[in-house]
């Protein structure tokens, strides 16, 4: 397996990590809480930070999203389209995203990480050179989809961790 591939499974795995380090332990309204009414939630942070990376791994392989192949849209029951994936949201869909559990939380955020790995363990050095999106100029290839999507990911897990942190200062 090339090194890259190695490193970028790494880099999934510690957005794994501090998703649950952010969820484990605390319960669906402590999940819900925003630290103002403006502010996103831990659920909301963790939900939308797992759809984008299930959407564009989804997309980068060819494959349907784990969200709605494996049932999760469902387990979730939110009041948006299956395809929603937290972009655009307004602060009243950011509130809809509650009565979730952590163990829900983290069960779908661990099958897109092993679909994710799954895929990232098929990869070869060319691979990530392929133009996965020529909407953008340059065009997009997988490699620096991939590196965006952890970027946008550990930004995400980074915040809810901050918020659980200022919950547990309360």
């Amino acid at each position: 397996m090339p090194v890259s591939t190695d490193l970028l499974i790494d880099g999934f795995g510690r957005i794994r990590e501090v998703v649950h380090e952010a969820v484990d332990g605390l319960s669906p309204e402590d999940l819900a809480t925003r630290l103002d009414q403006g502010a996103n939630s831990i659920t909301w942070l963790v939900w939308h930070l797992t759809r984008v990376q299930d959407d564009h791994m989804a997309d980068a392989a060819g494959s349907q999203q784990v969200w709605t192949s494996d049932g999760w849209s469902d387990r979730f029951d939110l009041p948006f389209k299956p395809g929603a994936t937290g972009y655009g949201h307004s602060s009243r869909d950011v509130a809809s995203v509650s009565g979730v559990s952590a163990e829900l939380l983290a069960g779908y955020h661990d099958a897109v990480h092993d679909r994710t790995v799954a895929h990232l363990r098929t990869l070869g050095d060319a691979d990530f050179e392929r133009v996965v999106d020529d909407s953008w100029t340059p065009a997009v290839t997988l490699g620096v989809r991939l590196v965006s999507v952890m970027a946008d990911d550990l930004q995400h897990a980074g915040q809810a961790a901050f918020v659980r942190g200022a919950l547990e200062r309360r």
